[in-house]
């Protein structure tokens, strides 16, 4: 009976242990070849992720998933726009006292105020869109994002750079809330004349007049504080690919607008059948706070072809015609 006992027993190959042990090491070699073979892990569904259509040499975009949430978000559709969209405040007023515009607008049930420059990039962009022109939008000083977001509602892609941390987490929160990741490449950059690094001045309770020049930043806000601070500068010669065509080229950088322009020279010596339709503001307080002139981008912009602009409010429209 012993014998018996000793012919039925389980061999060792067969012992629980062994299969216990076996199994371990099984899972733990299909774990590191899934590790070694699969791609890098693809972002939460949902989330915004960075647009890697085009290679970008000078500088990376900005990874809106990476990004550390703002909070609290205030966010809300724009009335009265043709192509609707949506996007978050970075500036709350003084609460509770003196709280933005918008602020009150949601309290009442009201959608936000709708953006001059808006209204301007559709009209301008529908007129394109009629033609069947297909390109990018640039928005240089991009904000919240008021003019990326009127574009891409329409389909159009977007290039927006903008160096203030907290308006680049609105535009991000844009991305998502209009679901455009695949349409919108954010830059955490200032756009110059020069690659490297600039003294940017933040404008703490009006981000959206913060400056290159702390002079120009703090011109109509002389109570708020001002607070100075390293951010990359980049010209958009140095970002966007020759291959590419520009439709509109939007600046809005509180009087640096000369600068960003000679840093675009290549994109606006295209031919006038692939020169962008250029939008910028042109303040001569600002302009002046910045040691250049009205005349002086006027003048620049001649030699690269533009002789047509015209003024609307403290922006000027400029358009490129075919030589005859």
């Amino acid at each position: 009976m012993a014998n018996a006992w000793k012919r039925d027993k389980a061999s060792g190959l067969r012992s629980p242990r062994f299969l216990l042990l076996l199994l371990s090491v099984s899972l733990i070699l299909i774990f590191i070849f899934f590790s070694l073979t699969s791609g890098p892990s693809s972002p939460s569904p949902g989330f915004p992720a960075v647009n890697t259509h085009l290679l970008f040499h000078a500088i990376s975009p900005f990874d809106c998933i990476k990004s550390p949430q703002a909070h609290p978000v205030v966010a809300s559709t724009v009335e009265g726009v043709r192509y609707p969209f949506l996007y978050s405040l970075s500036d709350f007023g003084n609460l509770p006292d003196k709280p933005h515009k918008n602020i009150v607008r949601i309290l009442k049930g009201k959608p936000f105020r709708k953006p001059d420059i808006s209204v301007t990039i559709q009209e301008v962009l529908e007129r394109m869109k009629s033609e069947g022109r297909h390109g990018f939008v640039v928005d240089v000083g991009a904000n919240v994002g008021m003019a990326s977001f009127a574009a891409s509602a329409m389909g159009f892609r977007v290039l927006a750079f903008e160096p203030v941390f907290e308006n680049l987490q609105k535009i991000c929160e844009g991305i998502y809330f209009n679901r455009v990741a695949e349409l919108v490449t954010v830059f955490q950059a200032a756009a110059s004349d020069r690659l490297g690094e600039i003294t940017f001045h933040k404008l703490v309770g009006r981000l959206d007049n913060s400056a290159v020049s702390a002079t120009g930043a703090k011109l109509a806000f002389q109570s708020n504080e001002e607070v100075a601070l390293q951010v990359n500068s980049v010209p958009l010669d140095e970002v966007i690919p020759e291959s590419e065509q520009v439709l509109l080229l939007k600046i809005d950088v509180q009087g640096w607008e000369y600068h960003v322009l000679k840093g675009a020279s290549k994109l606006l010596s295209r031919k006038a059948s692939e020169a962008p339709y250029l939008i910028y503001e042109e303040d001569e307080r600002l302009l002046k706070a910045s040691n250049s002139s009205a005349k002086e981008i006027r003048d620049f912009l001649k030699t690269v072809g533009y002789h047509d602009c015209t003024q609307h409010g403290t922006d000027a429209h400029c358009t490129k015609k075919a030589s005859t």
